[in-house]
């Protein structure tokens, strides 16, 4: 493997050249994981406008916005990893209303939303049309342990240090949830893209030599 610096503005551009270039059946599925402090929802707001601009309809989902409501997703304390880790996010919920909809021989009706989290209660956001050939963004955390549908996957890794030094001071707690995730899942072993987020000023693409 080798890592190639790059600047943000040119890591844009080439996923969205790639992501651009795919063609499946359907609608492409994209996954843009990462822990917060790797800012996957931001990376993946800023592939929107050069999708559009490529000809590609685009839906950017949130997987903040598919929590599962607070009394299961609390069940066990408002900081507890291993269910932060399990099960905070509804992806079933993720799957029937984004993921199936989108694949090969789906509707293309998508919920951009399913979950307000702030006043946890059903977000009633109307569903959207993305039409064959558009692309679906999913961003957020642990996106890649639980075998969901996606055509493609870009996964944001940061070193424990880096992890560690990033990390909002209130989110702390989730820190074991992601040395969890590194450990049983390993998605930098397999995602199509891997970005080493440590400094978001300085990424670099890791690629085959």
């Amino acid at each position: 493997m080798r890592v190639r610096p790059i600047t943000p503005e040119l890591l844009v551009a080439e996923l969205a050249d790639r992501l651009a270039g795919a063609a499946v059946p359907g609608r492409l599925r994209v996954a843009v994981d990462g822990p917060p402090a790797a800012e996957p929802d931001a990376l993946a707001a800023a592939l929107v406008d050069p999708l559009r601009a490529a000809g590609r309809p685009v839906l950017h989902v949130r997987a903040a916005d598919f929590l599962r409501p607070a009394s299961t997703r609390l069940e066990h304390g408002r900081t507890n990893p291993d269910a932060y880790y399990e099960g905070w996010v509804d992806e079933a919920g993720l799957r029937r209303e984004v993921l199936d909809p989108a694949g090969p021989d789906g509707s293309g009706r998508l919920l951009p939303s399913l979950w307000d989290a702030a006043a946890d209660r059903a977000s009633r956001a109307p569903y959207v049309d993305l039409p064959p050939g558009g692309v679906v963004l999913v961003s957020g955390a642990l996106l890649l342990g639980g075998g969901l549908p996606f055509d493609l996957t870009v996964h944001l890794v940061l070193s424990p240090a880096a992890l560690d030094r990033r990390t909002d001071p209130e989110l702390r707690w989730t820190l074991p949830a992601f040395a969890r995730y590194a450990d049983e899942v390993d998605p930098a072993s397999f995602a199509d893209v891997v970005v080493r987020a440590d400094d978001p000023r300085h990424p670099a693409l890791v690629e085959a030599a």
